[in-house]
């Protein structure tokens, strides 16, 4: 049996704890997360490189995956572009069943063989693009099927899952597997197998970035200015770097027309 399918025995009188209980035993297990992602820490960081070379060389990440995995690949692929400033289709995620399950559940969609690749097909993808496939068994067909496709047009393909073993790790060039074991309700991968892959997500995009020069010390130079929060926290940047004041730092973007590296050369 698959460890994120088995019955978790610290769990089983859940059902008559009090909600004090049922919130601490949750979070211990949760503290078990950052212990499995540590384990892995030098697979994810030869996917950072791997992801910041493809990057480098005109290429386009792609994140895929069903259910929980789907919508984690969407979110951090999204954050993407506000956060670093890059074009919208750099990082892409794509979710089993398409744009309706990010709202609306479709466990079946994981089982169809055939979407996963045809997906991947009309994106354009290319030897060029790097796919990473989640699955916390690790057995999505979906997934699996977009990992052969992107393997049979010569591009590099990771993956993210939560279970030693399993097909879509053998299938991939390297396997991140953050054994997070059985779930606090039993096979309720949204819980600390998704958060494990909500963290390995946050490193890849976040390390990569910063490999390409898109952060300056730990401050984000690439933002735009799309709302108030962002226009104040770039005046704030300007204002860290230069040590000028806000004024100054306002009047220097809008010289150089909103854009941080040309304010601070």
């Amino acid at each position: 049996m698959l460890k994120t399918e088995m019955r978790n025995p610290d769990t089983y009188g859940i059902d008559k704890m009090s909600t004090l209980e049922m919130v601490e035993i949750i979070n211990k297990e949760n503290a078990k997360v950052t212990a499995a992602v540590e384990a892995v820490l030098p697979h994810i960081a030869a996917v950072c490189d791997a992801v910041a070379d493809a990057i480098k060389s005109g290429g386009r990440v792609f994140y895929i995956g069903s259910g929980t995995s789907g919508r984690l690949a969407v979110c951090d692929a999204a954050e993407c572009p506000p956060t670093f400033g890059v074009p919208y289709d750099l990082f892409n995620g794509i979710i089993a069943g398409g744009e309706k399950c990010m709202f609306k559940a479709a466990e079946n969609a994981e089982d169809n063989s055939e979407a996963g690749s045809a997906d991947l097909k009309a994106r354009n993808f290319s030897d060029k693009d790097i796919l990473i496939g989640i699955s916390a068994s690790g057995s999505a067909a979906y997934v699996i099927s977009a990992v052969n496709y992107a393997k049979s047009v010569g591009a590099k393909v990771f993956s993210i899952t939560n279970n030693p073993d399993s097909e879509l790790g053998k299938a991939a060039d390297i396997d991140i597997c953050a054994d997070t074991g059985a779930e606090v309700i039993t096979g309720s991968t949204r819980m600390k197998a998704g958060t494990a892959q909500k963290i390995i997500l946050n490193m890849i995009s976040t390390a990569s970035m910063v490999k390409c020069g898109c952060v300056y010390e730990n401050l984000m130079i690439n933002l735009k200015p799309t709302n108030k929060k962002l226009t104040r926290r770039m005046v704030g940047i300007v204002t860290e770097i230069l040590g000028c004041t806000a004024e100054k730092a306002e009047e220097l973007l809008e010289e150089n027309g909103w854009n941080i590296r040309s304010a601070v050369e």
